[in-house]
């Protein structure tokens, strides 16, 4: 396919015009349901619906990506230069005979274009959001927080640049697992407009902690990001089946594995460096190095855990923490031993997102002093 059939922005205003109808919705049911609220009220209502409906953006890639839908329209930004898989039928229909197995049918054409609808539907909240927050700035409310949505604003249109990179460069590993992370950040900086916007109304205060703990947590979110930067790598070069036993590894605790190959960023998706098919021995070590790494951030984040749970207000969000470590323990093992299912598989993804929710909320919401409990 030549670069201009990669690219076709025939269908592009009726996707913006269906992406604003879908943002509509929830932005109707805010202002409908809260008609004496305050704008900032309905402001803060609405950053935590777009936070929901981003963090269902990021399972709902993860299940294209699993599907392997993510070519089910190998142009972009519409399907076959349609709006929607109705219109390009014939182009499916073709692409199929040629293809059975391949990677566009009907279905995986549906999934791909409802992934990116619900892109454009999260897109245009973001800029409501940024909108409404210059608004009441330019107005002299200075309680208006304008840095964080317009960065969020920036982020989530490089988020779309990735989307399109990752189809018209063919599911090219890097990219794919930089659009993995980058929904998880996106999902971050909405989790620090929701905290900011509730410490601002007065609905929650910042919880005194130590320095050494909030030094943890920082530590943990970091680790926690490393981890699913591999876990995505390990996703996108399909190395998941690569070791099927627990807890050896092909049934030995140290199998062959090519590290230099495995972890060759700039490749494309089943291929090495010089273009050949990318040994098995490439794949047991994307899979295994994630696997050790995971053991590392488990008993990490479980300790910190532990001492988290000293402080009284924040026992609730511990047991959130230690529920979702268990949740990545079974659904990883489940995805070794059961050969990855796809439940479970999606499932893993949204462990770690709403990890990353986690631990940038407890952030967002303590500060650091000498005089609190470490």
């Amino acid at each position: 396919m030549q670069l201009d059939s990669l690219y076709n922005l025939g269908p592009v205003l009726h996707l913006l015009a269906m992406g604003a109808l879908v943002a509509m919705l929830p932005l109707c049911w805010v202002w409908l349901r809260n008609p004496r609220a305050s704008t900032a009220h309905r402001v803060q209502l609405l950053t935590a619906i777009t936070l929901f409906v981003t963090f269902d953006l990021v399972l709902f890639g993860a299940f294209t990506r699993l599907t392997d839908s993510g070519l089910g329209c190998p142009d972009w930004p519409g399907c076959y230069g349609h709006a929607s898989p109705v219109g390009a039928q014939t182009a499916i229909e073709l692409a199929q005979s040629q293809m059975p197995t391949g990677p566009v049918t009907h279905t995986k054409a549906w999934i791909e274009m409802v992934h990116r609808y619900m892109a454009m539907a999260v897109g245009g909240l973001i800029l409501t959001l940024t909108a409404f927050a210059w608004v009441r700035r330019l107005r002299g409310d200075e309680r208006a927080q304008v840095v964080l949505p317009t960065l969020t604003l920036v982020w989530v249109c490089l988020q779309g640049a990735f989307g399109a990179l990752t189809v018209t460069m063919k599911l090219f590993p890097l990219v794919v697992t930089l659009h993995l992370v980058g929904g998880l950040m996106l999902l971050a900086l909405l989790t620090l407009q929701v905290q900011r916007q509730r410490q601002s109304a007065g609905v929650l205060k910042r919880l005194a902690m130590g320095t050494s703990l909030r030094v943890g947590l920082c530590l943990g979110l970091f680790m926690l990001i490393v981890q699913v930067l591999m876990g995505g790598w390990v996703s996108t070069n399909y190395a998941v089946l690569a070791c099927n036993t627990f807890p050896q590894c092909q049934n030995s605790w140290w199998p062959l594995m090519d590290f230099a190959q495995g972890f060759t960023l700039w490749r494309p998706l089943g291929l090495d460096a010089h273009g050949q098919v990318l040994r098995f021995e490439s794949l047991t070590a994307i899979h295994y190095t994630h696997r050790l790494a995971a053991y590392v951030v488990l008993t990490y984040l479980g300790g910190l855990a532990w001492r988290l749970h000293r402080v009284a207000a924040l026992r609730t969000s511990v047991i959130g923490l230690w529920a979702l470590l268990g949740l990545q323990l079974l659904t990883g093992l489940s995805n070794v031993v059961l050969d990855w299912p796809l439940f479970t598989a999606v499932l893993h993804t949204g462990g770690a997102a709403a990890l990353m929710v986690l631990l940038v909320g407890l952030l967002a919401g303590t500060r650091a002093t000498r005089d609190a409990l470490n």
